[in-house]
């Protein structure tokens, strides 16, 4: 979806943001948005790491059987 943007677009968005927002509120708004993108990269490998661990324990262990003879 943002490869189809191009340099030119991209130009367009950023001086349409630099109008509504104004020049000092931009710098907050990109590292709240820097915060969010790294809190959700965190929570999404908190969620894959804690689904390989409960497929490993859903997993019946091998045990050896020692016959009686």
């Amino acid at each position: 979806m943002l490869s189809n943007i191009g340099i030119p677009g991209l130009i367009l968005v950023l001086v349409i943001a630099l109008i509504i927002f104004g020049p000092s509120k931009l710098p907050e708004i990109g590292r709240a948005f820097g915060r969010t993108l790294t809190e959700f990269k965190r929570a999404t490998k908190g969620l894959v790491t804690d689904s390989d661990t409960d497929e490993q324990e859903k997993k019946p262990s091998l045990a050896a059987v020692k016959k009686e003879g």
